[in-house]
Formats: C-alpha cells, sequence, structure tokens
C-alpha cells in the first residue's frame, strides 16, 4: 500500500489537513481499542452464550462512557448507524409520539442554520404527515436570539430544534436558555451536538440530542442518540426488539467501544486542545483580513466552537478555492458541508446575509500546528492572488 500523503505525526492526518468538521482522524485512543474489540466484541450481544455476554458487557460500557459525557442516564442512549440516522430517528420519533390520531401538535420549530438532516427531517413530516415549520432567523454572525426561538414555541409546537454549535461558521447557539424555554411550555427540545461533543462543554437543558463518533475522532459508522426518559417517543421504523426499540439491527459493538474510548480520551484533553486550537484560529481570524483584500471572516467572534472558521473571499468561487488549495496540499471543505457536490449556495450563510460563494470552511485537527496554520496562510494568499489575477486578465 502507498504511503503518499501520510503523515509521520504519529496516528495523525497529513499535515495539511483542514477539515475536521468533516471527520476528525481516528484518535489514537480509538485505534487501539477498535483493534481489541474486534476480537472480544464480535459476538451478538442478544445471546446468552459467553462470548455473547462479553459483547453485552462491552456495549453497555461504551454506552456509559458516552451518556457521562453527554449528560444522560446510560438507557437513555442507543447507538445508530450515523449521525444522520440519529438525527432522523430523533426528529420523527418525538413528532410522531406527539400527534394523537385526528390531532396533537404540528409545528416543528427549527433555526435557519440547522444541520440539513434536520431540515430534511422536518420537511420529510410536513410532505407526509401535515405538519408545518417554523424557522427561526439568526444574526451577521449566525446567532439565534433565544427570545426570539421562544415566540416561535407555542402550544401547537410538537418538537424545537436547535444545534449546539453551527457546522459551518462554528457559532455556539444559546441551547440552554431556548430549552428552559421551552421547558416551560412542556416542549422536546432536539440538539444535535455533532459538532460539540468532545469539543466544548455541552447544554443540559434538551430533551433528545444527537451526535455523530467520526466528528471527534471515533470510527465512522456511529451515531448517538440520547432521549431523555420523560420524553415521549415512538420509533418511525417497524417494530424491533433490538436497541431498547430505537434503532433497528445488530449493534456494531467494536465501533461503539471505540467511538467512546475516543470520546473519553477526546473529553480528557479538551481544554489542552480547546486553548490550542483557539489561539490558532485567532490568528487566522486576525492574518487573513490584513493579508487579503474584500474578504470577509464569518461567525461569532467569541462565541464559536475552538476549531474553525470560515472566510469569504469576493469576486471567486468556492470550488475553485478549494481545488487549487488541494493542489497546494491543504484539505478544506465549502459552502455547506453537506452540499458542496451539488454546488448549491450554502443555506447558512444565506440565512446570516453573508457572502455565498467564495467561502472556505477551515477545521483544525486536535494535533495541528502554528506551523501548519502559517504554511496554509501562505498558502491561501497565493492562491487568491492568482485567482483573481486570473479574472482580471478575462
Amino acid at each position: 500500500m502507498s504511503t503518499r500523503g501520510v503523515s509521520e505525526r504519529s496516528g495523525a492526518a497529513p499535515a495539511g489537513y483542514f477539515d475536521a468538521a468533516s471527520t476528525e482522524p481516528l484518535h489514537p485512543a480509538a485505534r487501539e481499542v477498535l483493534l481489541a474489540a474486534a476480537e472480544e466484541g464480535w459476538a451478538d450481544p442478544a445471546r446468552l452464550y459467553g462470548a455473547a455476554r462479553r459483547s453485552r458487557l462491552l456495549l453497555d460500557n461504551a454506552r456509559e462512557i458516552v451518556a457521562a459525557v453527554v449528560g444522560a442516564r446510560p438507557d437513555e442512549v442507543t447507538f445508530t448507524a450515523s449521525g444522520t440516522q440519529a438525527v432522523q430517528l430523533g426528529v420523527l420519533g418525538t413528532v410522531l409520539a406527539r400527534r394523537r390520531q385526528g390531532g396533537g401538535p404540528r409545528v416543528v420549530a427549527v433555526s435557519a442554520v440547522e444541520h440539513s438532516a434536520v431540515l430534511q427531517s422536518a420537511a420529510h413530516l410536513a410532505k407526509h404527515e401535515g405538519t408545518t415549520t417554523t424557522e427561526v432567523g439568526v444574526d451577521h454572525d449566525g446567532l439565534v436570539d433565544a427570545d426570539a426561538f421562544a415566540g416561535a414555541v407555542g402550544d401547537d409546537t410538537a418538537l424545537a430544534c436547535l444545534q449546539a454549535a453551527n457546522h459551518e461558521v462554528g457559532t455556539v447557539q444559546p441551547v440552554d436558555e431556548v430549552g428552559g424555554h421551552c421547558a416551560e411550555r412542556g416542549v422536546p427540545l432536539l440538539v444535535d451536538a455533532a459538532q460539540a461533543v468532545g469539543r466544548v462543554a455541552l447544554p443540559r437543558n434538551w430533551s433528545v440530542l444527537t451526535a455523530s463518533a467520526h466528528k471527534w475522532g471515533g470510527p465512522a459508522g456511529v451515531g448517538v442518540l440520547a432521549v431523555r426518559r420523560n420524553v415521549r417517543w415512538r420509533s418511525p421504523l417497524p417494530d424491533d426488539e433490538r436497541g431498547g426499540g430505537r434503532a433497528p439491527g445488530f449493534e456494531n459493538v467494536p465501533g461503539a467501544l471505540a467511538a467512546a474510548a475516543a470520546l473519553r480520551a477526546r473529553w480528557e484533553e479538551a481544554e489542552a486542545v480547546a486553548a490550542r486550537q483557539n489561539a490558532l484560529v485567532e490568528h487566522l481570524r486576525a492574518r487573513i483580513p490584513e493579508l487579503l483584500a474584500d474578504v470577509e471572516v464569518v461567525g461569532h467572534p467569541t462565541l464559536r466552537l475552538p476549531h474553525l472558521v470560515t472566510f469569504s473571499c469576493l469576486y471567486l468561487d468556492g470550488e475553485a478555492l478549494v481545488s487549487e488549495l488541494d493542489r497546494a496540499g491543504f484539505a478544506i471543505s465549502s459552502g455547506s458541508s453537506c452540499t458542496s457536490s451539488t454546488l448549491r449556495p450554502s443555506h447558512v450563510l444565506a440565512a446570516m446575509g453573508a457572502l455565498t460563494h467564495g467561502n472556505v470552511r477551515v477545521s483544525l485537527t486536535r494535533d495541528a500546528t502554528r506551523a501548519d496554520v502559517d504554511r496554509f496562510l501562505a498558502a491561501v494568499v497565493d492562491v487568491v492572488t492568482r485567482l483573481r489575477s486570473g479574472l482580471e486578465a478575462l
């Protein structure tokens, strides 16, 4: 197998990999556990013989670790096949449980900058269940006003959805404040915490929480769905005896255990990693506008994730920036993290009133260095200058 592009840093992505918001490289703790769990956790945890009981113990241990980090009880946590599936099950199952035959709450309240998985789940309910969707806008920094969100939640609201932090610009939302408003009205709040888990302190005022292991350095194919015991929830899928009736099928025991190991390791190092990343992102936020004209750094300057910064370059196409920076040795993303292949403008940036083209999202891995960031700054200045010169020559 070729080793071209593999970093010499142990267990790390290449030094130019700046797309951790999409996928964080597998944490060393997860790699070690994944191999061991594949040897010990291969049996069906639903059976009664010895190997199966070992698998059940491993799965229960993984659930306990994840529950402790997200602030849930172990029996409230279910492992799913992905973060997207967790969102879909969370949204559909909560709304369906609150819809009575011939009546019940019919409105789903969402922020305008939610992940596409949330928005598409709400659209699915509108199409097939006759619900309506209320979108709550954000300011120019991508921040929801808690009082405005509270005003959108009423007696007819079946579910409210507010992300812990935005996946494109990093803005952290006032979830606990919104959760308090929702609790007063008896409305469950679903929190998409995919970008926040393992990086920053999580909100506590939630009814349903979803996450994805590959965002914190766990293996791909492991999602998390946490549903509080006092929340009404009904599976939108055919009945299945596994996963507490929430997620059907044979659980990925090695994947769940590796995800839990990565999460525990990330949580233990979160403060130190966040401090390093904050300093690097502050450097990026300050230097990019100094080095390049007609560039806008977007997202809240202080209420933000520590590892992520997005900026927009006037006159340029985001896909061209991604391609040219890739040639320069840097992996970054542009536009919506879920729709970049469709070339649709980012709904997040549009909701913020920001430039929707020529945008670049930089998200640092846990071991990114100042040297990596300075090399990126030099590369992006070169790429933007060359691309703009090409436009002038036309």
